[in-house]
């Protein structure tokens, strides 16, 4: 008898005490596994997460957490071959599980590099400048974003077993939120393998990741206001999750991917000749193969120009009659079986439903030729190919979550447009164009209906990931129908896990309670140029008050003839005395900005690395010939770098003139060696 899937929780896997039901390898009809109802108990788990995983997480900075997807993701590619196996079994191809397998880890890896490059090596994120709130500078605000003292459950859905967990973890550990992880059924098994092979690791701060493997009943139970659920899975079990007492009253944030009849639109401008129309036929029939169809990005609803319905009808048939259904592992196959006997009947009787509006024009609901299997014993199913008729409504309501796509026409560009938004919102829509004006006026109509828009032409098509993948650095989600969620976007997913706080006090007390120096704080001058500090030594607010330098007008000639910048304010007296910005020859900004280097610059070798950036330069008032200037430097943000012997730091730059005006503002970036801690 196969094994009964273990959860794992509170640090130690359980077993059920019953045998479970069995849950069949799609292609065979083998039993892969056992599934018991019966699990751990749910509140002991939430309640772990909380005392003990969401304060391990917390305890570590952004860079820190980062680094540690980092080696998770490298841990789990060494047992590749054993997850491929286990997708085999779910029915999908080898091209079906680089998607969901390597799709997952390169969403880790995505995380981890934009929790490096793009957070602080610390636990707050400053979310935007300093609001000043009085004429003094003595009260300000600052908004930030802080770790939630609470867990993210997500519960998943069965077509994409790995990635579907992994792309909701990564965003959440980032963020220091512990998660417990619900997998669906059928295909929990791989799930259970790629758990198994991060626990045993080492890796995970302990209670940071659970696994509850059965029912769902309860889940939400024991949840509350600082806790966030994300749900993937048919919009029937979101409307139940949604009126959960603790969602409706308890604040529970729940973020939902539900059904989307996701369209792609020819543009009226492609004929039958050009590159365009290729594309557009080979990416609905990858639509409709990848997963056999079971992605909730895949394209329900092919858009055509009535004119060019027959010629995309043809040309669909003909490449869908080379599509070879089989077996997942056999490498002649190019479409696998669906994940189950039960989801194949669900998917027929959607194509049912869609043909009392749509003629079929290639495939079989009901028979289908296999290759490597037994069609009897497999959840095999042909590619199905639908015409609308004018006016229908089912396609625009009817989701057949499998290889099914409807052809629909339209007459003018704002009818492909309404016809788009009739999907009443969609996780991604896509235009395949090669007009411009087509473009903008497609995209901003369709936008508000959809999470992600991809426009494909010859240009972009070859480096093109395609209308149904969803990448970590743009957001996944989508309004109305598709459950109104959002996930991914890179750090936004990250900061969909936190608090935004508005933090009111003096600047003083912003710079302490953020780690950020802030405008108006204390400033330390003292006898040692922050230069010649390593990074052990530097403190937020340290300073350099330079010596005072007179831009002369050979300067300002000089500076012209070296650089080749012969702007009129800076050669023509007669010119720029005429401009009322500038009332004679002013300095170039960047001459400004080149001599307040010298001022504040320390020559000799030191910690202080290199220089490799400006951010923020203003050029507030224009700095005439004979005006002093002196710059003040103050070290504003430190940043040590986890897997390097150096850091970044951030200086604060204000230069000024003879009347105390600031005339520049900048952000100095530079490296500096760490030193000995």
């Amino acid at each position: 008898m196969s094994e009964v899937l273990e959860s794992y929780a509170q640090g130690s896997w359980f077993t059920p005490a019953d045998k479970g039901a069995p849950l069949a390898d799609a292609n065979t009809g083998e039993t892969v596994a056992r599934i018991s109802k019966n699990g751990p108990d749910v509140a002991e788990m939430i309640e772990y997460a909380r005392s003990v995983g969401g304060p391990a997480l917390r305890a570590l900075t952004f860079h820190q957490r980062a680094n540690l997807l980092k080696e998770v993701a490298k841990h789990l590619m060494e047992y590749k071959d054993e997850f491929y196996a286990l997708s085999y079994r779910t029915g999908a191809t080898k091209r079906d599980t680089m998607v969901d397998v390597d799709g997952g880890f390169g969403t880790l890896f995505s995380f981890s590099s934009k929790g490096r490059r793009e957070l602080p090596n610390s636990t707050v994120i400053l979310d935007g400048p300093l609001e000043p709130l009085s004429k003094g500078g003595t009260f300000v605000a600052q908004h930030v974003y802080t770790s939630r003292p609470g867990v993210a459950v997500q519960i998943n859905a069965f077509n994409f077993p790995v990635w579907g967990m992994l792309e909701k973890l990564a965003p959440a550990f980032l963020a220091g939120m512990p998660s417990i992880v619900k997998p669906a059924g059928q295909t929990a098994y791989l799930t259970v393998a790629v758990v198994k092979r991060m626990v045993e690791s080492g890796l995970l701060p302990e209670g940071s990741l659970q696994l509850l493997v059965g029912s769902h009943r309860g889940l939400l139970d024991d949840l509350g206001p600082q806790d966030i659920v994300g749900f993937t899975g048919s919009a029937a079990t979101g409307a139940i999750l949604r009126n959960h007492p603790n969602v409706v009253s308890g604040g529970v944030q729940l973020n939902v991917e539900a059904d989307s009849l996701n369209c792609s639109i020819l543009g009226p401008d492609v004929a039958v000749q050009d590159p365009e129309f290729d594309l557009y036929v080979k990416q609905i029939v990858t639509e409709m193969t990848v997963k056999a169809g079971q992605k909730c990005t895949a394209i329900r609803r092919i858009l055509v120009p009535t004119s060019m319905a027959e010629a995309v009808t043809e040309a669909l048939t003909e490449r869908l009659a080379k599509v070879t259904v089989g077996a997942a592992d056999n490498p002649d196959v190019r479409m696998g079986a669906l994940v189950s006997l039960d989801q194949r009947e669900e998917v027929r009787k959607a194509v049912k439903a869609l043909r009392t509006s749509s003629a079929l024009v290639f495939g079989d609901p009901e028979e289908v030729e296999v290759t490597g299997a037994d069609a009897e014993s497999g959840a095999f199913m042909s590619p199905i190919l639908l015409r609308a008729e004018p006016g229908a409504q089912e396609p625009h309501e009817v989701e057949a979550f499998g290889p099914v796509s409807t052809i629909i026409t339209y007459d003018t560009v704002d009818e492909a447009v309404e016809l788009a938004a009739r999907g009443q919102g969609s996780l991604v829509g896509s235009l395949v164009t090669n007009d411009e004006d087509v473009a903008r006026e497609v995209v901003l109509g369709v936008a508000p209906w959809h999470g992600r828009v991809l426009v494909l032409n010859r240009d972009d098509a070859k480096e093109s990931t395609g209308h149904g993948s969803p990448l970590p650095v743009l957001v996944h989600g989508g309004p109305g129908r598709a459950g109104g969620g959002e996930e991914l976007g890179g750090v936004r997913g990250v900061k969909h896990h936190m608090q935004r706080t508005a933090i009111q006090g003096s600047p003083d007390m912003l710079t302490a309670i953020t780690g950020h120096w802030t405008t108006g704080s204390r400033r330390s001058v003292g006898d040692v140029h922050p230069f010649r500090k390593d990074l052990s030594q530097l403190r937020i607010g340290d300073t350099i008050a330079s010596a005072e330098r007179t831009v002369t007008r050979a300067d300002i000639d000089h500076f012209a003839e070296f650089t080749g910048d012969t702007f009129y304010a800076h050669t023509d007296e007669e010119a720029a005395a005429a401009n009322p910005l500038f009332g004679g020859i002013v300095a170039h900004g960047y001459l400004v900005v080149s001599l307040a280097a010298g001022l504040f610059v320390d020559p000799d070798p030191g910690p202080v690395l290199a220089n490799f950036g400006v951010d923020n330069l203003r050029f507030l008032t224009p700095v005439k010939e004979d005006a002093v200037i002196k710059v003040t430097l103050t070290a504003k943000q430190i940043t040590p770098r986890t897997n390097a012997d150096y850091g970044e730091v951030r200086w604060d730059a204000v230069v000024t003139d003879q009347d105390g005006e600031a005339v520049a503002t900048y952000d100095v970036l530079t490296l500096v060696a760490k030193g000995q801690e």
